[in-house]
């Protein structure tokens, strides 16, 4: 449960745009004659797509509740969040 003055952290969304450019610029160019590397990365791409849409969801439900969000960059962030608690 989220406890009062608490944020959310989540991923910056520089990490999902980052990732669909690879995928889509660079994976997708490199195995356009292979249909199944093809499918897969198509399927990997929705995916992500995906999963930006229901972060982006969880932001929502977030705003509507007064509950603030905390993009994160790393996954040390978090950690040194933590201990300097602790």
């Amino acid at each position: 449960m989220v406890t009062s003055g608490q944020s959310v952290p989540l991923p910056s969304h520089i990490h999902y745009e980052l990732l669909l450019q690879l995928l889509e610029q660079q994976t997708m160019a490199t195995v356009y004659q292979s249909p199944q590397l093809r499918r897969q990365t198509q399927e990997l791409i929705i995916t992500l797509r995906k999963a930006l849409s229901q972060q982006r969801q969880i932001e929502e439900t977030c705003k509507l509740s007064n509950v603030a969000v905390e993009y994160q960059w790393s996954t040390n962030q978090p950690l040194e969040r933590f201990s300097a608690e602790m």
